[in-house]
């Protein structure tokens, strides 16, 4: 069995949980899109290992079968308040973070970190995501 720091210890592991939960992206195209610049070959490689460790399913896209769609299964979504202290943690320490623009959100986050958390998954998994609007 793989250790947390084994799934979760490189960036493009949460990078990939963040864009899912955070900006919608489901496709190989659209994490590839991300301001990180993750290299294609790092990418792939990426999302066939959290596949393989149950944190994301992989599934044909109902519009175009020639593209794939990642999304957080249940053991996924049980990252999601690992990745919220982390963002709790960036606005706090990190100036350059983009949930620093997120005042609100970050406030009630602070507030009510459980409620948070489970709207969240519930929201991610039903397809949705916390910022719709910043999907490209």
């Amino acid at each position: 069995m793989q250790s947390v720091a084994g799934i979760l210890g490189d960036r493009w592991s949460l990078l990939i949980i963040r864009d899912i939960v955070f900006d919608g992206k489901k496709t190989y195209g659209e994490f590839l899109k991300s301001e990180e610049g993750i290299a294609t070959n790092v990418l792939a490689s990426r999302l066939a290992f959290l596949e393989d460790q149950g944190i994301l399913s992989r599934a044909p896209s109902p519009d175009d079968g020639c593209k794939d769609f990642y999304t957080l299964t249940e053991k996924g979504l049980d990252l999601i308040p690992v990745v919220l202290n982390i963002v709790l943690w960036s606005a706090k320490h990190d100036s350059k973070s983009y949930v620093r623009r997120r005042k609100e959100f970050v406030a009630r986050l602070s507030q009510s970190p459980l409620q948070v958390s489970e709207e969240l998954k519930a929201l991610v998994r039903n397809g949705g995501c916390m910022f719709p609007e910043s999907k490209e």
